[in-house]
């Protein structure tokens, strides 16, 4: 008899479960497709309508949901009319997994699509609905080329039914982005609507804002930005003081430093720091402190006899560090190219580069420096925000993405959004091949060659994807070695992009992408006749037929042959950057091919992937296959790898957002204040609280409350009052004269005689400009007191997770800390701006409000926009500290003493004749 467990019943109840009644995916499908069945009962009526009647129905689409029609009840027949204006307009009509996608974009949830599946269109019936209340609908894409595509592209649907379409781009004159903003639906990259959100929160005047209230947005390749781009956050800086000599001369210094191999006891070779690949950290070890000190002193960098750790040297240590992960972490055409006198980092997700955007905390200089390129002054940061705490300001977010349900959990922990799986129109026919894992670098290159060569035989296309443009452009000698014709597509070759994929379909043609550079541009089989006929000057009409024909017989040719082949030469960390190059091929039904190559030289095998595996693998026989294995075993430990570092990339964007919190509830705050003070005509009410509360924080710190006369300190207040509030007031003579007088009358005359001050200046200026003086002042206090409160919470956040070692919980301690900090933010403006109001002259000043409008307007043109990497260590603290705690215990390394361990009763190493616990052991 079978006796089961509770897990076994468990189990099998769910599996009924989900047998009878289905997945809660298959439960949204199901609801959705009644909806689908509505709209296509509307669709002969819809299509009898004329061009002006079918117009016409945006019109009265928003006259009934002003009348309280929900856009739920609209949803079936503005589909519909959508889906006829698109069949006039583009020549497409929506299919019914198109409109299922839209609905589940209108409802506020990811639309899981496969590539080729028409998520560009999708995303038509979800705006147009929304964009009926006339508040503003954001499409958000991944870079530029791809916002003004889809811009350009859809832009005809939407003015023929009556809206207007906007695009913001980096560098956009002002007038354009504002009315970009003000379109019905707006296209633009997350970058872009993230800064400009930082942009307005630092504008001088109201008209000076571009975005409306953030109304609803759609996230095209939703994983990428909202998971991949999260983990570092969105900078506004400005320059700071240029210390570029200091990074040349340290340069210098850094080959001269040997790396550590092995730890502990076994150490196959002393260096002078170590490098922890999986955490991306270097630690300098006690040699290796020494000796950067000696190197130090030579150079005259650092004084005889001082520590590389005293705290007038932090700002050299911090130097040193930077130059070390610099050389060390950093190499070129892997995370960076040179371009000119330009450091561009390259998006890993993408293989794109990424201009504008440099590395924080003096790394990008460090990198300068390695190079030799002209270094870029240091800037200090004004405004800061996380793509998470951006997104979720949206009254509603969605998402459309080939690749999301590997990450359903963060997306539902951190932005509540579900996730879709939408099935595809046509069944998939691609044939995903086993991996083959070889023991060396050079078998795995060897076979992919072989593989292309047999399918450029076949008139297959081939697209091999690549992890770096470093691996891209050493695949690409091979191949020249080997004469097999082929195009590169990597960071320095980004400007070819769109025409590069448009022909990556034909016969036999070899194409190499770093990182899924042609992501957002489908690879047609055969080759994109489209492209072909925009790249002739006016064809004639026999030239296009013959380009259709001959593009027929080239996509009947591929079919034939089997389709796209799509070759990895590695695995990404991320699952999902391999199922998208997968993706690429098997669209629309098509058929196609995918094999990933792989060996134990490949960087997530060599840091990721356990000794045992290793070793298993070379304990095999392979010399028969020529050192290759396609073994489950293998592959299982890949994905286990693979799911590791989702894993600690998932902390990090987690960590990250946790302690962008609590700075988000500052901001807010602050924000708030600045767009009541933008909105106000006048802050004279704001001031006079302010001046109430000043007089009050100076008089409670020189008269106690509750406190005898004689521990008053009157010659102390009156002493402030001239120097703080330009206030010479003889207190002690008020007290002579009236000996009922008490702190509170001493308050209040305090304040009338400071406002009357101020009044008799008013006279001499004029209303109209002390009001706009009182609005500057507020305005620039709030402004440069803020960046300096961003530069003092980045400080805090890189050592809080010190206090883990003392058993607190770092979090809780940045909460309090930062609470404290904000309070004495608060404190400082109100006494800054009472303070500058009170020294006011009354002489005529060449500062009008408009020059100094126009000052900060070139300000801002000095700003810098990065998206930069997160420095790992800021976190990789905290996780030490979570552990100290007890709130996360983290798998570690044993610690191995290299020497005896000292008793705590024998006398000290010192030499200074106490006990070891009484001395240097002491807790």
């Amino acid at each position: 008899m079978i006796s089961f467990t509770g897990l076994d019943k468990f189990i099998m109840l769910t599996k009924l479960v989900k047998k009878f009644i289905g997945s809660q995916n298959d439960r949204h499908l199901r609801r959705m497709n009644k909806l689908v069945k509505v709209i296509n009962t509307l669709e002969d009526e819809i299509k009898s309508l004329s061009d002006v009647q079918l117009k016409e129905k945006t019109a009265v689409f928003r006259e009934r949901f002003s009348d309280g029609e929900t856009l739920d009840k609209l949803l079936p027949e503005a589909f519909a009319v959508c889906r006829e204006a698109s069949q006039r307009t583009l020549g497409m009509r929506h299919f019914d997994v198109q409109l299922i996608g839209g609905i589940t974009l209108h409802e506020g949830r990811i639309a899981e699509m496969r590539t080729g599946e028409g998520k560009t269109l999708v995303a038509t019936l979800a705006a147009y609905l929304n964009a009926i209340p006339q508040k503003g609908v954001h499409i958000v894409t991944v870079n530029d080329y791809l916002a003004t595509r889809d811009a350009n592209w859809m832009k005809p649907l939407y003015e023929f039914l009556g809206l207007n379409v906007g695009v913001v781009v980096p560098m956009q004159p002002q007038d354009e982005k504002k009315e970009a903003y003000k379109a019905d639906v707006t296209y633009g990259t997350n970058n872009e609507f993230g800064f400009d959100y930082l942009r307005d929160n630092m504008a001088f005047m109201l008209e000076d804002k571009f975005q409306r209230a953030l109304h609803y947005a759609i996230v095209d390749e939703v994983d990428s930005i909202l998971i991949d781009e999260a983990r570092t956050p969105l900078i506004i800086s400005g320059p700071a003081e240029d210390s570029s000599e200091l990074y040349i001369e340290i340069n210098k210094l850094i080959p001269k430093l040997e790396k550590q191999i092995g730890e502990g006891e076994s150490i196959e070779k002393e260096g002078h720091y170590t490098v922890d690949e999986k955490q991306r950290q270097i630690e300098l070890t006690e040699s290796g402190h020494q000796y950067v000190e000696e190197l130090l002193s030579a150079a005259k960098l650092l004084g005889e006899n001082e520590s590389l750790y005293s705290s007038n040297n932090l700002t050299l240590l911090h130097h040193v560090q930077s130059a070390l992960r610099a050389h060390v972490l950093y190499h070129k055409n892997v995370e960076y190219i040179i371009s000119g006198q330009e450091i561009m980092l390259i998006d890993e997700h993408t293989g794109r580069t990424m201009p504008g955007r440099r590395l924080s905390e003096g790394l990008h200089q460090a990198i300068e420096a390695k190079e030799g390129v002209t270094i870029q002054p240091e800037t200090q940061t004004l405004a800061s925000t996380t793509f998470q705490n951006y997104f979720r300001l949206y009254d509603k977010l969605s998402g459309m993405t080939g690749t999301a349900d590997t990450e359903a959990y963060e997306m539902r922990e951190i932005y509540n959004l579900d996730v879709v799986v939408i099935p595809t129109h046509k069944p998939v026919k691609r044939i995903d091949e086993n991996d083959l894992i070889f023991l060396k670098l050079e078998q795995k290159y060897q076979a992919i060659i072989e593989d292309i060569k047999v399918s450029v035989k076949q008139n297959k296309p081939i697209l091999v994807g690549t992890a770096s443009v470093e691996s891209s452009e050493l695949l690409s000698k091979a191949l020249k070695a080997a004469n097999i014709s082929h195009e590169v597509l990597n960071a320095k070759f980004h400007s070819r992009e769109a025409e590069i994929i448009a022909q990556a379909g034909q016969p036999g043609a070899v194409t190499i992408a770093t990182n899924m550079a042609g992501r957002g541009t489908d690879i047609v089989l055969g080759g994109n006749w489209e492209a072909e006929i925009a790249a002739l000057e006016d064809p004639s009409e026999e030239k296009i037929n013959k380009i259709k024909q001959d593009w027929k017989k080239r996509h009947a040719t591929v079919i034939e042959a089997g389709g796209l082949r799509i070759i990895g030469t590695e695995r990404h960390e991320s699952r999902r950057i391999d199922n998208q190059l997968r993706g690429r091929s098997g669209r629309q039904g098509d058929p196609g091919s995918s094999r990933f190559y792989l060996s134990l030289d490949d960087n997530l095998m060599r840091i990721f992937v356990s000794d045992r595996i290793k070793s298993f693998m070379q304990s095999m026989d392979t010399e028969k296959d020529e050192g290759v294995i396609e073994s489950r075993m293998v592959s299982n430990a890949i994905e286990k790898a693979q799911r590791k570092v989702e894993g600690r990339n998932f902390d990090i964007r987690k960590q990250l957002l946790e302690y962008d919190d609590i700075s988000n509830v500052q901001r807010l705050i602050i924000y708030q204040q600045r767009d009541e003070i933008l909105e106000a005509e006048h802050v004279t009410q704001n001031i006079d609280d302010m001046r109430r509360k000043v007089i009050d924080d100076l008089v409670t710190e020189y008269i106690p409350p509750m406190s005898l006369e004689e521990q008053w300190d009157i010659k102390g207040l009156e002493e402030r009052l001239k120097q703080e509030v330009n206030l010479q007031l003889s207190i002690q003579k008020m007290l002579d004269d009236d000996e009922h007088l008490n702190e509170e009358g001493i308050k209040t005359a305090i304040v009338d005689a400071l406002a009357q001050a101020f009044s008799e200046k008013e006279k001499v200026i004029g209303e109209e400009n002390i009001r706009n003086f009182e609005k500057h002042v507020l305005l620039r206090v709030l402004d440069e007191k803020w960046k300096e409160h961003l530069s003092t919470m980045d400080y805090l956040r890189q050592s809080i997770h010190l206090r883990g070692y003392a058993a607190k919980n770092p979090k809780d301690e940045y909460k309090r800390e930062a609470f404290n900090l904000f309070e004495n933010l608060l404190h400082n403006i109100r006494h800054d701006v009472i303070s500058t109001i009170s020294f006011m002259q009354t002489e005529p000043s060449e500062h009008t409000f408009e020059k100094e409008r126009s000052e900060h307007a070139n300000m801002l043109k000095m700003m810098e926009f990065r998206h930069d990497a997160l420095p790992t260590d800021d976190f990789a603290g905290d996780e030490q500290a979570d552990a100290a705690t007890g709130e996360k215990p983290a798998a570690k390394e044993p610690f191995v003493r290299s020497e005896r361990k000292i008793g705590r009763n024998e006398p000290c190493p010192c030499g200074s004749g106490k006990k070891y616990k009484h001395c240097h052991g002491k807790i």
